[in-house]
């Protein structure tokens, strides 16, 4: 972006930092959804600016971590198979399943290969006849119009090699499910504003009128958040539940349409299981009846496969904003981004990757 420094300005954060600290007259809890978010919390210590009564929690915006175990075991199996060439972002192949990860299956053989885009799979399928291509299609709404696309080339190439392991999730039920519980603390929400760059803001003001929480669409510049954490510190401290776009010079009320086109024609909505916290309704998509074909659960016709995460790692707590992770007796000690209990300290969106990366090394006593 043209522009970009000045949303690190260091003045312009500091001022923020100020505004906010004189508007604040009693303590706020605030969730940001979105991990990349809380890298740039952690990285440029803007909960260290902010005053001692706010606290930043972190939420379930990190795709990766919130992919089942399941489906990353079932990932390992279809790449242990021979006819299989498996296609992964690079995020997915350290993270741990029950037994083992997609690095390790690639070290025994199987044919694993790094994509940074769903149409490399499908080149790959494309030029690999005699081998199945399976790509795993993970993520929120961000990367589910580029994976949709991928379906729907191969569809009209006639391709009948490709295939795609699905696990995509929706921000908004998310939150619903948080707000829901009994242990709930958030007050009020920075909505990530990448996925609201595709899906537009219209699916947050329900939530904004069914629990009377302030949301705010936020970017992820420093100035950014700042901006967002002062724009809903003034609601909650004026008693108002207001949905506001802070991320105007990105996120539009509407979207990007022509991606919302192609990820209704190939998904549809259904109930999902989030790594950490279980099953959400209608919280995830799936491929439309017309794309099964193109469903790996169908076409090798998968076990289904229940596991539980290891009992040591407490990411479900990380995930659901209510504990840190620094907060895991295993924190930086049994669990590092080189061996990992979870998956949020395997991402770069993940929080106790976050926390590990930049400053956070102590652990919980």
């Amino acid at each position: 972006m043209k522009y970009l420094d000045e949303y690190r300005d260091h003045r312009i954060a500091a001022a923020l930092a100020s505004e906010i600290a004189e508007c604040t007259t009693q303590p706020w809890v605030l969730m940001e959804i979105c991990g990349g978010q809380t890298h740039t919390i952690m990285r440029y210590g803007i909960d260290e600016l902010l005053p001692r009564g706010i606290e930043l929690v972190h939420g379930p915006g990190c795709p990766v971590c919130v992919t089942p175990l399941e489906t990353v075991d079932r990932a390992i199996v279809l790449a242990l198979r021979p006819e299989v060439i498996l296609v992964s972002y690079g995020d997915m192949l350290r993270v741990p399943g029950s037994r083992s990860d997609l690095l390790r299956a690639k070290a025994q053989g199987a044919d694993v290969r790094i994509a940074y885009s769903p149409t490399e799979a499908v080149k790959i399928a494309r030029a690999n006849p005699d081998r199945k291509v399976v790509f795993l299609a993970i993520g929120f709404e961000t990367t589910a119009p580029a994976n949709a696309m991928a379906a729907w080339q191969a569809r009209r190439e006639g391709l009948t090699n490709f295939s795609m392991l699905v696990s995509h999730v929706l921000v908004p039920p998310a939150i619903r499910a948080l707000m829901t519980t009994s242990s709930n603390r958030v007050q009020g929400f920075i909505a990530p504003g990448h996925v609201c760059t595709v899906v537009g803001c219209r699916d947050y003001e329900h939530l904004v009128r069914d629990f009377r929480i302030p949301i705010v669409v936020g970017g992820f510049e420093p100035v950014d958040i700042l901006e967002a954490i002062l724009m809903l510190i003034r609601q909650l401290e004026a008693r108002e539940a207001r949905l506001e776009n802070q991320y105007v010079r990105s996120v539009s009320y509407q979207g990007n349409l022509p991606a919302q086109q192609i990820m209704a024609e190939v998904f549809e909505v259904a109930d999902q299981k989030w790594r950490g916290i279980g099953p959400i309704p209608k919280s995830g998509l799936r491929l439309r009846e017309e794309y099964t074909a193109f469903d790996a659960d169908r076409a090798f016709d998968l076990d289904e496969i229940t596991v539980d995460e290891p009992a040591e790692c407490i990411s479900a707590m990380v995930l659901q904003g209510l504990k840190k992770p620094t907060d895991c007796p295993a924190f930086g000690m049994r669990c590092t981004p080189e061996n990992p209990l979870g998956a949020p300290m395997v991402s770069t969106e993940g929080a106790c990757a976050a926390y590990y990366h930049y400053r956070r090394h102590s652990v919980a006593s």
